[in-house]
């Protein structure tokens, strides 16, 4: 009962106040738009974060992302007018967890006076396997780290603007309550996945902190960042797995070319489950437009093609395997064989 009136409630503070409870997709940086004199500016390194920021703001500040809807963070290149955009900051969120490697030099470079927030503070990071004191950057992934994203962008919203700090508090809360919400049904959706067949195969290895907080087993074509060439013995790798499990399918990515893990589907006869967001939301045509949208359309496209069996049509046959090379062989003298016998046939009858 009192989850319901809690509900009521919030649900008739939402429609007193319409931008609490929504976002819409935030400029880039090198959008030509005019910056509104009127209100603080925002500047986040991605399109996740600046719609976190815009949840929060409620229309009381005007928020722009360096990196533009569809762009890839971990490759950007900042331009002459994202040097303007971050030298007029009044406040500048970033991820950390080594994810914005262009951002110091950016900053340097704008001179800006801005307050620098990293909004991972308090995460409980992922650490790579392969260098000292780097880590796994995509937090946001895990709702549950969501929470923790946008506490630390009310605070500092609250110290940029403290004469709306009450706003910003109520806008959080409501926000809150969403996240904690998505998170459940989250959990609740990949239950619905038969064990073995909780594999998640993706291009890059953006996935790591949705795997651990939901519970799926996480297997990607390159590292956590794209910055970087697959190699053999990746490919070798996940084709394994993908042989050894009940996988019936592979995900690509929004920003990352699907080239290579659609070749990986085919050769070992499992379907593209569709595609992921990550590093970037969609634009507003997208299934994935707003931080809420991603995380439920990411679960719902998951969900969907991992729940399916995996078709005998679909398993990897024996032409697929590398030990099979001989039966190319046979297969290809029986049909030379018959082709022979019917010419044969034809020469005989005339």
């Amino acid at each position: 009962m009192y989850k319901y009136m809690l509900t009521l409630s919030l649900l008739g503070l939402a429609l007193a106040f319409p931008l609490a409870a929504r976002s819409t997709n935030t400029q880039s940086g090198a959008d030509s738009t005019a910056i509104p004199a009127n209100r603080p500016l925002v500047v986040a390194t991605a399109s996740i974060f600046a719609d976190m920021a815009t949840v929060i703001g409620g229309g009381l500040v005007e928020v722009r992302s360096v990196v533009p809807i569809g762009g890839d963070p971990h490759v950007y290149e900042a331009t002459p007018a994202d040097v303007r955009l971050v030298a007029q900051a009044d406040l500048v969120l970033k991820n950390g967890l080594t994810f914005e490697g262009w951002l110091n030099e950016l900053i340097a470079n704008a001179g800006t006076s801005a307050e620098i927030v990293t909004i991972t503070t308090g995460v409980d990071p992922i650490g790579s396997e392969k260098y000292k004191n780097s880590y796994d950057p995509h937090a946001w992934m895990d709702a549950s780290n969501g929470l923790i994203y946008i506490r630390n962008i009310r605070d500092a919203l609250a110290r940029l603007d403290p004469a709306n700090a009450d706003i910003y508090t109520f806008n959080y809360e409501l926000y809150k309550q969403q996240i904690a919400d998505l998170d459940a049904y989250i959990k609740s959706q990949i239950g619905h996945i038969p064990e073995a067949q909780r594999v998640l195969v993706t291009s890059h290895d953006a996935f790591r902190y949705y795997g651990r907080r939901y519970g799926i087993r996480v297997e990607a074509v390159l590292g956590t960042s794209t910055d970087a060439e697959a190699q053999t013995s990746d490919i070798h790798r996940l084709n394994e797995v993908l042989r050894a499990s009940q996988a019936p399918a592979v995900f690509i990515e929004s920003t990352v070319n699907p080239k290579m893990l659609r070749q990986i589907a085919a050769d070992n006869g499992v379907v593209v489950g569709g595609s992921l967001y990550a590093d970037s939301l969609g634009d507003k045509e997208s299934p994935a437009p707003t931080y809420l949208d991603m995380l439920r359309h990411n679960t719902d496209v998951i969900v969907a093609a991992l729940t399916r069996p995996k078709e005998a049509s679909q398993a990897p046959g024996l032409l697929q395997e590398a030990g099979a090379p001989w039966l190319l062989g046979i297969m290809g003298v029986l049909m030379i064989g018959s082709f022979v016998f019917m010419v044969y046939r034809l020469n005989a009858r005339i």
